[in-house]
């Protein structure tokens, strides 16, 4: 009852959030993260006093429960990378937080760009042949394209002839003997 702060971050724990938790009154602070958590947020995680609820990296599902747009006191929350679905509750504090506290969800409402429709999320709003993009995925897609194509020409460019063409290979370890020898 007196615990104010609990971090249990990257600890491989596993199963549901335990219900003792709801016990601690007085929490402040509670960091499950990069754990193995699963099942639904539960409804009770609404502590009057907690100011920091990190549950990122785990494997929950379901809807955020009502109860925590009721959290005042919320200062940080990272609900990330998680498999949580269907609206945000509307309140004063789930709007507050950035989009970042949600990525990686298939959550809609504010403060996302992403609107609910009838069955939950809709797909975002401009976007082609509706499919849905997390923060940054076009950037990584961009990444990952100048990478292979960097691959392809670097290799291909310059080892790739070394290893095909005798001749080549002959003249490019002809000139290395030079220069080592230029240098002794």
């Amino acid at each position: 009852q007196i615990l104010e702060s609990l971090h249990l971050r990257n600890n491989s724990l596993s199963g549901v959030i335990p219900r003792a938790l709801q016990s601690c009154l007085k929490l402040r602070a509670l960091d499950l993260s990069l754990n193995a958590f699963n099942g639904k947020i539960p409804a009770w995680i609404g502590m009057k006093d907690l100011e920091s609820l990190d549950l990122s990296r785990n494997q929950l599902w379901g809807r955020i429960p009502p109860s925590m747009s009721e959290l005042s006191f919320l200062a940080y929350l990272n609900l990330s990378c998680n498999n949580l679905s269907g609206p945000i509750p509307t309140g004063t504090q789930l709007q507050r937080f950035t989009p970042y506290s949600f990525i990686g969800n298939e959550v809609c409402g504010d403060p996302l760009k992403k609107r609910c429709g009838k069955e939950g999320v809709s797909p975002e709003i401009g976007n082609e042949n509706g499919k849905e993009r997390e923060g940054g995925s076009i950037i990584d897609e961009w990444f990952y394209l100048s990478l292979g194509i960097g691959f392809v020409f670097g290799f291909w460019g310059i080892w790739g002839p070394l290893l095909l063409s005798k001749a080549w290979r002959v003249k490019y370890f002809r000139y290395l003997a030079s220069v080592c020898h230029k240098l002794t």
